[in-house]
Order: C-alpha cells, then structure tokens, then sequence
C-alpha cells in the first residue's frame, strides 16, 4: 500500500475537487449572526412624532446673554467693550454675573499677554460667578 498524493487511483489526473466545508461554515455562521441582528434592529428603531399642524408655534427661548472679556493687555482687560483694569475685573464681573443672570463668559486674548495674565482673568471669572467660560480663538 503505497500513498498517493493528488492523483487518483486510476490515475485520470489530479484532484479538483472544491473543499465546501469551510463555505458551508461560514455561510451558517452568517445566517445565525443575522437571525439575531433582527430583532434588534427593529427594537432600536424609534418613530418620529409629527406635530399639530393647527397648533400654535413653540415659544423659542432666547439664548442667554454672554459677558465677552477681552484682554488687550497685562494689566488691561475690555469687558463687553469697556475698558477696566485687571484690579477691578471682579468688581465690574460681579453685577453681571449675579445669580439670576447669564453666567456665561467668552474670553478673547491678544498675542502679546502672558499665559500668567490669561490664568489671572479666568480665576477672577470662576470667583466672580461664571459657570460657563469659553475661549474665543483667532
């Protein structure tokens, strides 16, 4: 009894038949893999209600008010386009940023200010009562 590799017996030539099984495998395992994406497709769907078309319109709510800080200097700081110097940041910040009012701030900073300055203005808006502070870029 001797081996023969690819060649049948009658030696007709080689073998070409197509392996299925791994097809077959994969073929199924897709088939499973969608038999349970289904349901979950269709779960995670959400409809979109349509409104009233008689309805009056919704009260839009105006955005909140800002306070814009605009440091031009080291020691000089515009607050909503008025010039006050870094002294009396908190005393001109503490009106507008009362409990009841936006506590919103937008910094802008000018090239030339050390980061130390920056820092210095923003703490002085975080004691002063602004929740949100953003930075405006050039």
């Amino acid at each position: 009894m001797s081996l023969r590799f690819g060649r049948r017996e009658s030696g007709e030539g080689p073998l070409s038949e197509v392996n299925t099984t791994p097809l077959i495998d994969v073929s199924l395992v897709l088939v499973v893999i969608l038999l349970l994406a289904t349901p979950l497709a269709f779960e995670s769907s959400f409809g979109v209600h349509k409104g009233d078309p008689l309805a009056p319109p919704a009260v839009v709510a105006e955005l909140p008010e800002r306070v814009e800080l605009a440091i031009t200097g080291e020691h000089q700081v515009e607050v909503n386009g008025r010039a006050v110097a870094i002294g009396q940041l908190a005393g001109a910040l503490g009106p507008l940023l009362r409990p009841g009012t936006t506590r919103a701030v937008a910094v802008a900073c000018a090239d030339d200010v050390s980061h130390g300055a920056f820092v210095r203005v923003l703490d002085i808006a975080r004691q002063s009562g602004a929740q949100d502070i953003n930075v405006a870029g050039n």
